[in-house]
């Protein structure tokens, strides 16, 4: 795109007047960055009308993803890259402000994701557009985001993310499109004279659902795609004569408990209100994107339902939108009057699943009585598709009532959310080969054997646009120096980059480059959390969400005996490092937050201890975002993902690690597995248990883990410093529950169900060989550049590519 420098000066000195009626000089930066990002998104805004159109036409088969998360970071600085702008904009903000790198700090990152669920959805959406493919988001405006995460003393404390305090430039409110959403009441049923069943909701809570709308800009291209987000309201939600009669709060409390359904994403559901927060924030956006979804199919294609998988395709992200499924027949029944057997053929036709997890407990199940209360109408055809499939069940295993009930939709007195999108969608996806395996093999083999047809693989991927040319301005420019741009929308062209890897000048460069981005961390990390370390030490990075399974507590149970070895053994002289954590855990998850606790006190410890200064260094980093994540990928040496082996659908950020430089100390896990083959094992480091072996304990309920403890002096004594008062002052309280849940077991639960202490000696092992070839300057910017050049795969532009190949079959739509 090319853009005039003195339009653009001009178009930001006059909103600044229209907006904040000030004059450049005096105008604040968080106001110059309004300016500016109001600025480029007039820009976009001609290539997305010019989309909407080009899409809106006849015929025309459109892509909608639904998820309750899309962490999408910072705009301005991903779009003006992705429009091709970014050196003009530079100059123009230097000219009239600061440098841009300044201005941008002001845009927060948009609250509206944890993990890799959101960040692979953000993902997704760039690719798409990039792609030139007609695919949309949809998913909730939430108004304070997950939360603002603060360490006070150590422990996890929770804050409004007040990402909204000020007018978000890139987003139009379309008030125009809004729907209604419904939820309580009294079904009814009535009879037409022709015979036909009708079907009423009576006395239902009214809610209404106001999209905006975010602008998905793709690379090089004038493809310019949407996040739509619902934002929830009540439209009598003011009760004037309560009000008068001086009872202001009741006046209020209708608006209070509609707008509590897009205030945060993932609210605490460990008790029924939250459970039924949850449940009708996941009901919310899905039944306002399928009203919009179906309103907009018919301004193009007209009310041949039949035609609707033909034109529309939705992606189910997770169980969180399945509820989708039967809201779709409850719009073709009771709105527009099919009868079952269409409705139910069109629907199945049109609606796909991706499952991101093996855990059993993070497939969704809804109570019954929470579920009906709430959704009666759609309790209604939930219970009817699990009795015809119950039905298909009889017919095909008769006399098999464990393989009925461990398949049924509703069973125990629950709702299985991931069970009925497997009934309802025609395609059914996990994202990594091994964890596809297992869902075929283990989790859903019995799905599997009823709908082989179904399953299907789609290794996840990430965007460089966002990862590397974004995020690591110093790498991108290095890596074009030797083989052009070229990689920026194919990403197999970093492959050319083995070419000079016995180059000397070439390997310097690339030390060189690594050390100027660990620099930078450096600096932040100094600035916004008054933290020193040590340019020249080894970044070791563990940064996701914090869970048992992603396993940071063996991570810093290792931490704590290399440094009992330093203080107890003069001889040992590491090379000096700098362990790196962050991650959020969920409000109500207990143990994630005693691990949060135990890093920050060891970490405390650690730094203040004159023993171990310029040795040892650890670090939490504080409200871990996208925005912090962009510094800390190209900064990091070691890229820790040591979740349990069976454990991880896929991970992303192993790939983010990758295509910045980083080697992988790793399970074969996820796509760790995907990452070996790619990169050769010689490059990464590789430990731990594998998954059949794990199985292979769980099914001989064989682990002990006090034999492990028994074996490895230097971890027992690590475990018992949780409770012997190492990390305690008398009277505090010690990490008791963390020590009984690798001990004894809590909860139910079996000793160390995640494996810490049986993979710690090879975890260890990996280590010691991590330092031993990190004194080799040259033999390890090898391993860290060939695992740049052999990242191809996991672009997430190839993942998109194999789901337009084999499930959503879009065609390009030239804008």
């Amino acid at each position: 795109m090319v853009i005039s420098k003195e339009d653009v000066k001009d178009s930001v000195i006059r909103r600044l007047k229209r907006n904040f009626s000030k004059s450049l000089d005096k105008a604040t930066r968080r106001e110059i960055y309004d300016a500016v990002a109001s600025t480029v998104m007039e820009l976009v805004q001609s290539n997305w009308i010019k989309t909407m159109n080009a899409q809106e036409k006849t015929g025309v088969r459109r892509m909608y993803y639904l998820s309750a998360e899309f962490l999408m970071g910072r705009a301005l600085i991903n779009n003006i890259n992705n429009m091709g702008i970014r050196k003009t904009i530079e100059e123009i903000v230097d000219e009239i402000s600061e440098p841009l790198s300044i201005i941008e700090d002001e845009e927060p990152d948009a609250g509206l994701g944890n993990g890799g669920l959101g960040r692979l959805a953000a993902c997704f959406l760039d690719s798409l557009a990039t792609l030139d493919y007609p695919g949309h988001g949809y998913g909730i405006r939430y108004k304070y985001g997950m939360f603002e995460q603060k360490i006070e003393n150590g422990y996890q404390v929770e804050y409004p993310d007040r990402w909204l305090f000020a007018r978000d430039p890139w987003e139009v409110r379309r008030s125009d499109l809004s729907v209604k959403v419904y939820f309580g009441g009294t079904p009814s049923s009535r009879t037409s004279e022709s015979g036909k069943l009708y079907y009423d909701l009576n006395g239902a809570e009214e809610i209404i659902a106001t999209p905006y709308d975010m602008p998905i800009v793709g690379y090089g291209t004038k493809t310019v795609n949407t996040l739509r987000l619902w934002e929830a309201s009540s439209d009598n939600g003011f009760d004037l004569p309560l009000f008068n009669s001086m009872e202001y709060n009741r006046a209020f409390q209708k608006q209070i408990d509609a707008e509590s359904i897009s205030c945060i994403l993932y609210p605490n559901d460990s008790g029924p209100p939250g459970m039924n927060l949850r449940l009708k924030q996941q009901y919310f956006f899905t039944s306002a994107s399928l009203q919009d979804i179906i309103r907009s199919f018919i301004h193009r294609e007209g009310t041949d339902f039949t035609k609707l998988p033909d034109y529309v395709v939705i992606q189910l992200n997770d169980t969180h939108p399945v509820v989708g499924i039967p809201e779709l027949m409850r719009i073709l029944m009771d709105d527009y009057h099919l009868e079952w057997d269409a409705a139910w053929d069109i629907t199945k036709r049109v609606f796909a699943y991706t499952n991101h997890t093996i855990l059993a407990e993070a497939l969704e199940k809804w109570p019954i009585e929470v579920f009906q209360k709430l959704l009666p109408r759609i309790y209604q055809i939930v219970e009817e598709i699990n009795r015809r499939f119950l039905a298909k069940l009889y017919e095909k295993y008769p006399g098999d009532w464990k393989k009925h009930n461990n398949m049924a939709i509703m069973a125990d007195g629950k709702i299985h959310m991931a069970r009925l999108a497997i009934v309802g969608a025609f395609s059914v996806n996990g994202v990594a080969a091994l964890h596809t395996e297992i869902l075929k093999k283990k989790e859903l083999a019995d799905f599997y054997d009823l709908y082989p047809h179904k399953f299907n693989n789609k290794t996840n991927g990430v965007t460089q646009r966002r990862w590397l040319l974004t995020a690591n301005p110093l790498l991108s420019g290095f890596i074009t120096k030797y083989i052009g741009d070229g990689w920026i929308t194919n990403l197999d062209e970093l492959k050319k980059l083995e070419a000079f890897i016995d180059d000397e000048e070439f390997l310097e460069g690339f030390i060189e480059v690594k050390r100027k981005n660990k620099i930078r961390l450096a600096e932040y990390l100094e600035k916004n959390q008054g933290i020193f370390i040590n340019p020249d030490s080894i970044y070791d990075v563990q940064i996701k969400r914090l869970h048992e399974y992603k396993r940071q507590l063996l991570n810093i149970l290792h931490i704590m005996t290399i440094y009992n070895r330093i203080i107890n053994d003069p001889s040992y002289d590491p090379i000096p490092r700098t362990f790196i954590f962050g991650a959020k855990a969920a409000a109500s998850y207990r143990r994630a937050k005693e691990i949060i606790k135990l890093i920050n006190t060891v970490a405390d410890r650690i730094n203040n201890d004159h023993r171990v200064a310029g040795k040892l260094r650890v670090v939490f980093v504080e409200n871990y975002r996208v925005s912090a994540a962009e510094v800390i990928f190209p900064a990091a040496d070691i890229s820790e993902q040591i979740s349990t082996a069976g454990k991880e659908a896929s991970g992303t950020g192993n790939m983010k690690f990758m295509i910045n430089g980083a080697v992988t100390i790793g399970t074969l896990d996820g796509a760790n597995i995907e990452i070996v083959e790619e990169a050769g094992a010689e490059n990464e480091f590789i430990f731990g248990l594998k998954a059949e072996e794990i199985l292979k304990m769980d099914k001989e309920n064989s682990y002990n883990p006090r034999e492990y403890l028994a074996a490895n002096p230097e971890l027992e004594k690590a475990v018992n410093q949780l409770i012997d008062g190492t990390y305690t002052l008398p009277g505090e309280q010690t990490f008791r529950g963390l020590y009984d849940s690798l001990i004894y077991g809590v909860e139910g639960q079996r000793p160390d169900t995640y494996y810490i202490l049986a993979d710690f000696k090879s975890y260890q092992r990996a280590h010691e060989q991590i330092i031993s070839d990190y004194y080799h300057r040259h033999a390890w910017a090898k391993k860290c550049i060939l695992n740049i050049a052999r990242s191809g795969k996991f672009s997430s532009d190839r993942t998109i590519q194999n789901y337009v190949d084999e499930i959503w079959k879009l065609e390009k739509i030239d804008v």
